[in-house]
């Protein structure tokens, strides 16, 4: 049977505009146990940040957190996928750019995020990553 990505996506992504401070990026991933958030310009998706693009392009630059905005330490530009496209698709695009995340998006608006960890959980429950991307974080 033929899967899509809106099968498997995290939908409604958090989004944050790109002029948002590192630091308050920081502070949402970690209250909503989140890996990576959408930036958007409006409802337009502008890129991706993950927690390693706050460390490496940030944080490791020496800049202030609270004053650095996200716009320099996002991805911008990221490979995109539909909702109503196949996921094989999405996987296709995973490994020809190297990506664990891929932003969903309809109408040019984003509607959801697609990981290697969603993969994980919905094709092979069993293995390693399935079991820890199906598990709840401890408190």
């Amino acid at each position: 049977m033929t899967q899509y990505v809106r099968d498997v996506m995290t939908g409604d992504p958090v989004t944050v505009e790109p002029l948002t401070s590192v630091a308050a990026v920081a502070r949402i991933m970690r209250d909503g146990d989140l890996g990576a958030v959408l930036v958007t310009e409006g409802d337009r998706l502008r890129g991706l940040v993950t927690d390693r693009d706050l460390v490496v392009r940030s944080v490791a630059e020496g800049g202030d957190p609270e004053q650095t905005t996200v716009a320099g330490a996002c991805s911008d530009d990221p490979v995109t996928v539909r909702s109503d496209e196949e996921l094989d698709r999405a996987v296709r695009l995973m490994r020809e750019h190297a990506v664990r995340r891929v932003p969903v998006v309809d109408d040019g608006r984003p509607v959801g995020i697609v990981s290697l960890g969603d993969l994980a959980v919905e094709r092979d429950p069993e293995s390693a990553l399935g079991d820890i991307s199906a598990a709840r974080p401890s408190p």
